[in-house]
């Protein structure tokens, strides 16, 4: 999942927490968005990469919607979990900032909820953005800067949401999560809204749609906070033409 030479010897000591975490049905978040996923990025076909694949979910989506999928992953052991569920059509151990593909070779590229872990975001997105065909288009899932940076102030549906310290600044996270019997140890990056922005500038692309997603459903108190404020970021973004 993760690209840089400290986090990926992170990802790679919890890719068993990760695979049974994201791999059981209903337990991690991306299964009460997963609806609103499909419907946003839309049925297609083509050529798509998803980069820092983890145990497969994102690229068995895409591969639903139509498209001929390449699954990557900096870890090996991610990648072997993404062919043991027949996730893609291809699979490679890669990290984000040196793809082994040509330019310009695919229609789509995702990067769900892997950007957090990228020591070096710029790079990844310039590696993007140099296999994306000059049409493509690059999807983007974020935790949402927001969210990273306060917490609700109690379980109840109607909590205040409190915001500790500064949203400005790019500070590293390092925690542990037990549900239902799952445990896992997440570790990566939170950067404001505007760094994001600035690396997608700097890499050549354009965000040309955006979008803040509430949860499918929401039947308990904590995924009715989440129709109050975002959980997540959705973002597609273009090529800009050579000099644009």
């Amino acid at each position: 999942m993760t690209e840089s030479q400290p986090d990926q010897a992170h990802w790679t000591a919890v890719a068993d927490q990760w695979i049974a975490w994201a791999g059981t049905p209903g337990h991690d978040a991306f299964w009460a968005y997963r609806e609103g996923f499909a419907a946003y990025l839309g049925a297609g076909q083509g050529r798509a990469l998803e980069i820092g694949c983890g145990e497969g979910r994102i690229s068995r989506e895409v591969r639903a919607l139509g498209y001929h999928v390449t699954a990557s992953d900096a870890v090996a052991a991610m990648v072997d979990a993404a062919r043991a569920a027949d996730s893609a059509d291809h699979y490679d151990v890669a990290p984000a900032h040196a793809l082994p593909y040509a330019d310009g070779e695919f229609d789509l590229v995702i990067a769900y909820n892997v950007l957090m872990d990228v020591d070096d975001v710029p790079a990844a997105l310039r590696e993007a953005r140099r296999v994306l065909k000059p049409g493509g288009t690059l999807f983007i899932s974020i935790v949402h800067p927001f969210r990273d940076r306060g917490r609700f102030a109690g379980p109840e549906a109607d909590a205040p949401f409190v915001v500790d310290g500064t949203y400005y600044g790019r500070e590293h996270f390092d925690g542990r999560e037990t549900r239902d019997g799952l445990s896992m140890h997440f570790a990566g990056w939170s950067l404001p809204l505007q760094d994001y922005m600035a690396a997608l500038e700097a890499a050549g692309l354009a965000i040309v749609s955006l979008r803040e997603p509430q949860p499918d459903k929401a039947p308990t108190a904590q995924w009715r906070q989440w129709t109050r404020l975002p959980m997540f970021l959705w973002i597609k973004a273009r090529p800009l033409p050579v000099g644009g």
